[in-house]
């Protein structure tokens, strides 16, 4: 078996033996100058013997040796093999949200939201035949919450703009709540810009569902009072790190019943819809007579889970902006006839100033929320 230098020397030189003088113009005869003027050649010259093995050697050679790392690595991949990036983006950092689309939205006039509630009524009362009739006096309040601003800023440097091309943001518009209903959407990005503009989309919705249901004054002025804070402690049930039970369930739904609401959705914890499905798995039953005629027997709950409550049917939501930390976890009964985003500008794309190869843009919401009786609602605090 040849060595790698003996491989070397054949591929040039063939047969010929070490020190063999293939190319020696200096032979008996040889006159440059005859040579310049097209004398036949007399110098002693292998080279066009030696032409065909030297053809075959580099062949060989290039074959052999031109590999993914020839011509040195480059930053981003090997010189000579381009790097095929692939056209799907996904965001790993999405989030589901639902509430963004749930909560009725209501056009405001002006810099707050006010409204008019009654407190209590004087009530009606009997009395005698031909009795004095005196007024009985009614309670009204004025509430108002002040609009605070959402806002989402990007930029795009012009070379960015020109090099990019289009993507796919593959799961990236999100609909429905993802409990057997709705999907994470494609969308097409055509350009740099397009792209910046639905990543900062998408984040001053998520930013929205967070104040929707977290926000709060205390916390930041900047921000709306959120679920958490409005209702406050107003028809909470602290389970105080106890487990969730059915009862508990009820006797919520029926906090917010006597208190004159009717709850039609609830909003949870992840971790408390699975509590949930485990407490209907365990207390469900079938039997024959509730299997149709070539039906198979389910194992578990449907995917959307429904509570059946004295107020009627209750939707349940998992969030993602609620705490999954035992002892911490909650869930939240609304009537949602009485909550309102109360919106001055919906979500507006406006151009920024051009100070440079760029182009700066901003997306902004003016709005609050509202809930103009916490009493309607109830909810389930610090479950295990």
């Amino acid at each position: 078996m040849l060595t790698n230098w003996e491989a070397a020397y054949k591929g040039s030189f063939g047969t010929l033996s070490h020190g063999t003088r293939y190319l020696d113009p200096w032979v008996s005869g040889f006159n440059p100058d005859e040579q310049k003027a097209g004398a036949e050649q007399k110098s002693n010259d292998f080279r066009p013997v030696l032409k065909s093995k030297m053809e075959a050697g580099f062949k060989s050679i290039m074959t052999k040796a031109l590999g993914p790392t020839t011509g040195g690595v480059g930053t981003g991949g090997y010189a000579l093999v381009p790097i095929y990036v692939d056209p799907r983006i996904v965001d790993q950092s999405r989030k589901w949200t639902p509430l963004c689309e749930l909560i009725p939205r209501v056009t405001n006039y002006g810099m707050t939201a006010d409204y008019n509630v009654i407190t209590a009524k004087g009530g009606g009362y009997t009395a005698l035949a031909d009795a004095a009739l005196p007024e009985t006096d009614d309670t009204y309040d004025r509430a108002s919450t002040a609009i605070k601003f959402l806002y989402s800023v990007g930029r795009v440097l012009g070379p960015m703009q020109a090099a990019m091309p289009s993507y796919m943001l593959e799961g990236f518009s999100p609909s429905g709540t993802g409990m057997g209903q709705g999907n994470f959407a494609n969308t097409g990005a055509p350009n740099a810009k397009q792209t910046e503009v639905l990543v900062k989309a998408r984040s001053l919705k998520e930013l929205e569902e967070n104040l929707i249901l977290n926000g709060s004054t205390s916390t930041d002025a900047t921000q709306y009072n959120g679920i958490v804070a409005i209702q406050s402690t107003t028809n909470q049930k602290d389970l105080d790190g106890a487990a969730l039970t059915w009862d508990d369930v009820e006797e919520s739904v029926q906090d917010a019943f006597d208190d004159g609401g009717r709850p039609k959705l609830a909003i949870a914890s992840s971790s408390v819809v699975t509590d949930l499905r485990k407490i209907m798995i365990d207390t469900f039953n079938f039997r024959p007579s509730d299997l149709n005629s070539g039906a198979t027997l389910p194992f578990g709950v449907p995917a959307q889970l429904v509570l059946q409550t004295m107020v009627g049917p209750i939707p349940v939501i998992p969030s993602m902006f609620l705490s999954n930390t035992s002892g911490a976890k909650q869930i939240f009964f609304l009537d949602t006839d009485v909550i309102e985003m109360r919106v001055l500008q919906d979500m507006t794309y406006e151009d920024l100033a051009k100070t440079n190869d760029s182009s700066k843009f901003m997306l902004k919401i003016y709005e609050c929320l509202i809930i103009r009786a916490t009493q309607f609602n109830s909810f389930i605090d610090n479950i295990e």
